[in-house]
């Protein structure tokens, strides 16, 4: 019976030194290559969701600057000048282009300066605002939508230092601006060939549209009708 009971006694290290034995070289392997594809699906959700938030900041920056860019055309044009009472002058030239398929108009006016009423208080300048287009050079497809602001007491446009021009946009796709005498629409307007008092369209439409990420264009529309449109019509 020793010889029995010795073996047992001999046999139980080796039985509880299999039990503690640690993970082969294939099972690290494979956690590791689990957990190396938890990491990549963890990185691409953190990936897609920093996309996510550029895209939406990008968009509504984008929407921010065309609608402050629609915002000043169209306030501009309702301070057109047109005065019955008190010599002004009055002029407005609407010339429709296109570029690449696409309208990109230009348009040419004289208004009143911001919160000011000349035909009530007799006093302050008259500005000539021309709102133009010109190919962006470092992206094709693109326009450059620029804003050239003079004195309306120069009978001619200004050059060099006298006439401030202002990039607005650099992402512009079309331009589209249409007149209403009263009785028909146009694609163009020359104050400079018609009656006094009827030098002014009754309303102006206004189509912006610009380039947007996702490929999906930003379009902004509006309808502008110039109070001083109506003081002899």
């Amino acid at each position: 019976m020793a010889p029995r009971r010795l073996a047992r006694r001999l046999s139980l290290p080796l039985r509880n030194q299999g039990a503690a034995r640690g993970f082969t070289l294939l099972e690290l392997m494979v956690a590791i290559a689990i957990l190396g594809l938890i990491m990549v699906m963890v990185a691409e959700s953190f990936h897609a969701v920093a996309q996510s938030k550029v895209h939406a900041e990008t968009r509504i920056a984008i929407d921010q600057s065309a609608r402050l860019v629609m915002f000043q055309l169209s306030n501009e044009l309702r301070g057109a000048v047109q005065t019955p009472f008190i010599p002004s002058h009055v002029l407005l030239l609407g010339q429709a282009h296109q570029q690449n398929f696409q309208p990109m108009d230009a348009i040419t006016f004289s208004t009143l300066d911001p919160g000011h009423s000349r035909y009530i208080e007799d006093f302050g300048p008259e500005v000539t605002i021309a709102y133009t287009t010109a190919p962006n050079p470092d992206h094709r497809g693109w326009s450059l939508l620029e804003r050239t602001q003079f004195s309306s007491l120069l009978s001619i446009p200004p050059t060099g230092q006298a006439a401030v021009t202002t990039v607005l946009a650099d992402d512009l796709l079309a331009l589209h601006i249409r007149y209403f005498d009263g009785v028909n629409w146009s694609e163009s307007w020359d104050s400079t060939q018609l009656s006094p008092g009827r030098m002014l369209p009754m309303e102006i439409t206004i189509d912006l549209r610009f380039a947007s990420t996702g490929g999906v264009p930003l379009t902004l529309s509006t309808a502008v009708a110039p109070p001083m449109a109506y003081q002899q019509w």
